[in-house]
């Protein structure tokens, strides 16, 4: 989307109110912090103190976070022989909580608290509430805590809902309002019943950790939930890992913003003490946050599924609708959408503001926008606009084939989309290649006239003497002129030069990937996911049998190749590895050219499945795992696969 540079940004509209916020608990998301993300079990009333003075002093605390968490491991192990009471850890929390509590409070903040609706908590350093929740609530009550986050640890087969409808009625027999946040990992579907057990925020996943396919599946998860959220009781699909170690700016953006439109508890889980500037904006934008705390009637939603690009929509209280335009792929793609699809009354033009960017064009009804690798744009459209607004126009780089074999020339489009409501001038195109590539104008470079709601185009050919295998990124630019002010924007676009499969039959996992991507670790080639990172893995292990080739995932998982339609056959074993036991499941997708050609499913400790597909006229090879019921435990392999080619 291309403004004038002079544009100043503007209010969000309806940022101001919300006709939800009742003043009751959960009325909007709860916005916080917490120590478990980063520190783990390595806290302090220090950091506690410190991580409170840093919301204040950074501006989050302005911007609504107000709740201070401490997670798992505050507490000694053994509860106080008299008493019955938690004793808070004498060497790391030697003031007590409730002077915790003040200090926190005299900041304008409100502090929360952590157990387990088990025996013991999930690290096993201190003691659960089960069985105990009447004393429990009573002890944070005296301690004037505001907030309990209860776990799900060592549960001892008590049903679910019985052990948070205990604790539920306790802290309303506390005699202090304590938000009742209910970490259950939606096992068993708290959305249906967390509402009625008390409880204002409810974990409808495992945990979160800081990697992008972490993010994109619990994404995935919340698909389908948006009917259970609301004023007084939201969906939880945990905490914020923006910042944090493992996740690009671009993939901390999407994230910030998909959590945003979902109406989720914003519960950041960075050092706070030391964030860089960028952090610190992305979790304080005003108008990001106005989306997460606007209650529109309903959570956010996928409206479509292109398979790495993907459309979100979110109806806000003033008629507006945010929007999410979503890239999960390798490479920029353009995303659009109209204003039809997102259900916006019908109307002759339309505001287009970009969140992040703090800028505002006129549309004509379709809404469209490059968006980068791993990346999102996040827009808020409104019915009606002024004669103020530029056209809403946006750069597009086409190459003419997503992947090339030899040194023959690639042709390559830029087009220029003008989806605004009146004409841009005076228009000129460039394209720019790596430094080892020359792009040569096939035509005219400029173009006298867009239209509203037409697209100019020129063409360039892209060659290089001797190309090295793997992408060629490509950059455009334009500029224009709209009522004598300059305007200008960019693009991207890519193209892979790839390397012919060999002839006859080989092993997949000695061949050139073109991409990869893992829900936890880098994909291992002829070795399992392991735990921690690069090379960590056992042998490839399924049932009982060890494999010598093939790869070793956590899902949910791509691993990409280039065939050029010149294979014929693969057969692959699929399967959860032994090293997690009896624990998880996954579904597996071999897919050519983005159809789906076999698909099976798998569990811990069960058997091994073989697979054999035909890939006559394949040019484009994925073997993709998915997550079935969560990421947890999903240690996919793909053992012995080999391919046949000419």
């Amino acid at each position: 989307m291309a403004v004038s540079p002079a544009r100043a940004a503007v209010a969000a509209p309806g940022a101001e109110s919300d006709a939800t916020d009742t003043g009751t608990l959960g009325a909007r998301p709860p916005m916080g912090w917490n120590s478990w993300n980063t520190f783990g079990c390595n806290i302090n009333e220090k950091l506690i103190r410190e991580a409170a003075d840093s919301l204040v002093s950074s501006g989050m605390a302005k911007a609504g976070y107000q709740y201070v968490n401490i997670d798992d491991c505050w507490a000694e192990k053994d509860r106080d022989p008299v008493t019955g009471q938690y004793v808070p850890s004498r060497t790391r929390f030697p003031s007590g909580i409730k002077a915790l509590a003040d200090y926190v409070h005299a900041k304008g903040l409100k502090l929360g608290i952590y157990t387990s609706a088990g025996t013991l908590t999930c690290a096993k350093t201190m003691p659960g509430s089960l069985g105990h929740e009447d004393l429990d609530a009573r002890t944070f009550a005296s301690w004037d805590v505001d907030l309990l986050k209860y776990d799900n640890c060592n549960n001892q087969g008590v049903p679910a809902k019985d052990r948070y409808q205990a604790m539920g009625d306790a802290l309303r027999k506390s005699g202090r309002d304590i938000l009742y946040s209910i970490c259950e990992w939606g096992a068993n579907d708290p959305w249906l019943w967390g509402k009625s057990v008390g409880g204002q925020m409810w974990r409808t996943t495992g945990d979160i950790n800081a990697s992008w396919g972490s993010v994109m599946s619990i994404l995935d998860q919340q698909a389908a939930l948006s009917p259970y959220s609301g004023p007084g009781g939201w969906n939880d699909p945990d905490m914020l890992e923006v910042g944090n170690p493992g996740l690009t700016v671009a993939e901390s953006r999407a994230h910030m913003s998909l959590w945003s439109l979902l109406n989720a508890p914003l519960i950041a889980g960075n050092d706070v003490r030391s964030m860089p500037a960028w952090v610190r904006t992305m979790l304080t934008d005003p108008d990001v946050l106005a989306v997460d705390q606007d209650w529109g009637g309903r959570q956010g939603m996928r409206i479509r599924d292109d398979g790495d690009q993907e459309v979100w929509s979110k109806p806000m209280s003033d008629g507006s609708v945010a929007v999410v335009l979503l890239n999960r792929g390798a490479a920029a793609q353009t995303i659009s959408t109209s204003a039809a699809e997102l259900k916006l009354p019908e109307a002759k033009a339309y505001t287009v503001r970009d969140l992040w960017a703090n800028t505002e064009a006129a549309s004509n009804g379709a809404i469209r926008a490059q968006v980068g690798s791993h990346d999102a744009v996040m827009l808020r459209i409104t019915p009606g606009t002024t004669t103020a607004l530029p056209p809403l126009v946006t750069v597009v780089v086409q190459p003419s084939a997503p992947y090339v074999e030899d040194n023959a020339p690639v042709k390559v489009q830029v087009k220029v989309y003008n989806d605004g409501t009146s004409s841009i001038d005076g228009v000129r195109v460039d394209l720019t290649a790596p430094e080892t590539w020359t792009a040569k104008p096939a035509g005219s470079t400029r173009i006298a006239s867009i239209r509203a709601g037409q697209i100019g185009s020129a063409t360039w050919s892209v060659s290089a003497d001797r190309p090295d295998a793997g992408p060629v990124d490509l950059g455009a630019s334009a500029s224009w002129l709209w009522r004598r002010n300059a305007y200008s924007d960019g693009g991207a676009g890519r193209f892979v030069v790839a390397t012919r499969p060999p002839a006859g039959e080989s092993n997949l996992s000695d061949l050139t990937l073109l991409s990869s991507q893992n829900g936890w670790g880098p994909v291992e080639r002829d070795q399992s996911n392991g735990e921690a990172g690069a090379g960590d893995g056992n042998p490839l292990t399924i049932a009982g049998v060890q494999y010598a080739k093939g790869f070793g995932t956590h899902a949910p998982s791509s691993i990409d190749f280039f065939l050029g339609s010149h294979c014929s056959r693969l057969t692959v074993t699929a399967g959860i590895d032994d090293e997690v036991g009896d624990q998880g499941r996954a579904g597996f997708e071999i897919r050519g050219d983005d159809a789906v050609l076999a698909s099976t499913e798998a569990t811990g400790a069960g058997p091994a499945v073989p697979l054999t597909v035909d890939l006559t006229g394949v040019q484009h090879l994925e073997l993709r795992t998915t997550n079935v019921d969560g990421p947890n435990f999903d240690h996919t392999d793909w053992a012995q696969p080999k391919i046949t080619c000419a």
